[in-house]
């Protein structure tokens, strides 16, 4: 794998990871899900349910990325740029602006992303 030296050169790569719709829409499925917990445990004070974020988010995720899109997970080596690429690429397709970045990538993709 190609040692990446910041963030803006990573993310066109963390795209072509994440190539196939069903790879994106599991990721998608995760995030929504850390969101949601992360509300409910700062609404409720119930602050173990913190301890789930991870466990929503990576479970999609892996899925993904071991039976969909066949690939290690780009998290194993760079966490950090991994988590803020997916949060990226989420708030990117919530607002329907995900589809250029996939081109820019050169991640063929149809009208949604």
């Amino acid at each position: 794998m190609r040692e990446y030296q910041s963030f803006e050169t990573f993310w066109p790569f963390y795209l072509r990871e994440h190539s196939k719709p069903r790879t994106r829409s599991l990721h998608y499925i995760g995030t929504t899900l850390v969101i949601a917990v992360a509300f409910y445990a700062v609404l409720s004070g119930k602050w173990l349910w913190l301890l789930a974020m991870p466990v929503a988010g990576y479970f999609f995720a892996w899925l993904a990325h071991f039976r969909v899109e066949k690939n290690r997970p780009a998290t194993f080596t760079y966490p950090l740029w991994s988590l803020a690429a997916d949060f990226k690429m989420y708030f990117l397709w919530l607002t329907g602006r995900i589809g250029p970045e996939l081109e820019r990538a050169g991640v063929k993709t149809g009208a949604s992303g």
